[in-house]
């Protein structure tokens, strides 16, 4: 690993010693963040698959209702009957933060009970089925768009997060612990080089007298 380039003074030693304590520091508050997201996006996935599964059982058993009214009733019969919404419906969005990552939050808004947009003389039982279904899959469908995105920038940041944390555990911190050691030779060989040299001005000093 290549050291830093950085003079040998003890000024500098000392400023590098901090710079490490700040470097460590930072690589256990990195690794704890990003094993946080980890546990948080294991959550979201599970939740994640949880209504995947549901909003696809909910969705075949609409089509196959669909299916069976349109084998009883008339493509124009089952238009006109599904020509005006059931209830009104919006969506409100907005946002969370997750570990400082914001993430989408929706939230559907309908009106107070549920009501078939039709007569019940021209449409039949399977018809109704696939409405109810439908209606109930449609919050179970935002909330899956939701966890989908959140999954996603959890992800996102897992990944920037592990990379800081490899750049300071396999670089940054033993590139100062390199320059550390380097110049701690450097300062302990120039102390015996002085050592020496007085001693031989001493040597000299004693002769002479």
């Amino acid at each position: 690993m290549a050291a830093i380039q950085a003079k040998p003074t003890r000024m500098e030693l000392s400023n590098l010693k901090k710079r490490k304590t700040v470097a460590v520091r930072g690589h256990k508050m990195m690794k704890d963040k990003r094993d946080e997201l980890v546990r948080r996006f294991i959550i979201f996935a599970r939740r994640n698959r949880e209504l995947r599964e549901e909003v696809e059982r909910k969705l075949t058993l609409a089509m196959k209702s669909f299916v069976l009214a349109r084998a009883s009733m008339s493509n124009a019969e089952i238009e006109e009957a599904l020509l005006y919404p059931a209830r009104a419906a919006s969506v409100e969005t907005g946002s969370e933060s997750v570990l400082s990552i914001p993430v989408p939050k929706l939230k559907l808004e309908t009106q107070e009970g549920f009501t078939y947009p039709y007569g019940y003389a021209t449409t039949s039982a399977e018809l109704d089925g696939a409405v109810q279904q439908l209606a109930e899959v449609l919050p179970l469908m935002l909330e899956l768009a939701e966890i989908e995105k959140s999954c996603s920038r959890l992800a996102d940041e897992i990944e920037k997060t592990r990379r800081r944390v490899n750049a300071l555990e396999y670089v940054m911190i033993p590139q100062f612990t390199e320059t550390i050691r380097s110049i701690q030779m450097k300062l302990e060989e120039n102390d015996r080089q002085s050592t020496t040299r007085l001693m031989k001005t001493k040597e000299m000093l004693q002769q002479q007298s």
